[in-house]
């Protein structure tokens, strides 16, 4: 009777304590899902051992043995759970696909390779305690190549300034998330969702702060950030939020257009005045024809963007397709 008492004080307790769910997206992270997971259960229990947790690997097709390694992890450890998709879903639909399969009271979003510090947990907690219910982790300064950070700091400058919405800048998905916002998240809806917009879209209806941190170097493999990856994210973003992109082959065009049409009468009127003197010769023509042939091309190319994207809203494909799952019995 004793035992039986103790067990159900045990649930008891369990059930009045706060759930915080940690979401960490992974591909190909064989070297890095075993050291990330002990660093996260270590801090849990630290430093936040008033509230319950759970921990969700969602795994985009790993091809290097990372589904092995989680079996193993999952099986030791029923309080962490994975999600094994049955291909590549992208950068951003299997994250956020995984975000709203938390069960937590928030979900806090982090990178498996130790770029987003285990230690900023504690510090998100403590924020949405006091009632922020979105807790954005902004990069100060990076160890990361100098170079690239210069280009995503050129490129957050330009995105807040061209777009509809104030984007944060140096924000990556990395912060702590109310389950309040992961249910609106859950209603939207959106085939290619980009968290960074969403957050910036609603972030201060939900009391948003920004906590500062500098990003330090991956701890093992390789980076999966090309140019391509980067490429798919910086368009996902232009052609999600901004109308510039448009209204500027629009204004172009019409500019080019009445440079072309004042061109031509000034050419027209110099040969008809200057008969046997002018000689206009081929070199306006070919620089005329390349200009407008390379405008044309590069917003054909931006035009193409925008329709793809709403292609793959048109489609309205799953965000993700689930392999199975493991952990999610109870």
């Amino acid at each position: 009777m004793n035992e039986w008492n103790r067990k159900t004080g045990i649930r008891e307790r369990k059930r009045s304590m706060k759930k915080i769910s940690i979401m960490i997206p992974c591909y190909n992270e064989v070297e890095n899902v075993e050291p990330i997971s002990e660093a996260v259960v270590a801090m849990l229990q630290k430093d936040l051992s008033n509230y319950d947790y759970e921990i969700l690997f969602i795994d985009n097709a790993s091809t290097d043995g990372t589904r092995d390694k989680l079996e193993e992890i999952c099986s030791r450890n029923k309080k962490i759970k994975a999600i094994f998709n049955v291909t590549n879903f992208g950068q951003f639909n299997s994250p956020f696909y995984g975000m709203c399969q938390t069960s937590g009271d928030c979900t806090v979003v982090m990178c498996c390779d130790f770029q987003d510090p285990v230690d900023m947990v504690p510090v998100f907690v403590r924020e949405w305690e006091k009632g922020h219910k979105v807790v954005s982790g902004i990069k100060s300064s990076s160890r990361e190549n100098r170079f690239i950070y210069f280009l995503r700091t050129v490129y957050y400058k330009l995105i807040r300034n061209m777009s509809d919405v104030k984007m944060i800048e140096h924000f990556t998905g990395f912060g702590l998330y109310d389950k309040t916002f992961i249910a609106l998240m859950r209603q939207l809806d959106d085939p290619i969702p980009f968290l960074r917009g969403i957050v910036a879209e609603y972030g201060e209806g939900f009391n948003m702060t920004e906590i500062e941190y500098e990003q330090p170097k991956r701890r093992a493999g390789k980076t999966h950030n090309n140019f391509y990856t980067l490429y798919d994210a910086a368009m996902l973003s232009f052609t999600s939020y901004t109308k510039i992109g448009l209204r500027l082959a629009t204004f172009l065009g019409f500019i080019c257009s009445f440079l072309s049409f004042v061109v031509a009468i000034v050419y027209t009127v110099m040969k008809l005045t200057h008969w046997y003197n002018f000689n206009a010769g081929s070199a306006p023509i070919v620089i005329g024809v390349f200009l407008l042939g390379g405008l044309q091309l590069l917003f054909i190319g931006l035009i193409g963007e925008y329709i793809l994207n709403i292609n793959t809203r048109v489609i309205h494909r799953p965000i993700v397709v689930e392999e199975r799952r493991i952990n999610f019995e109870e």
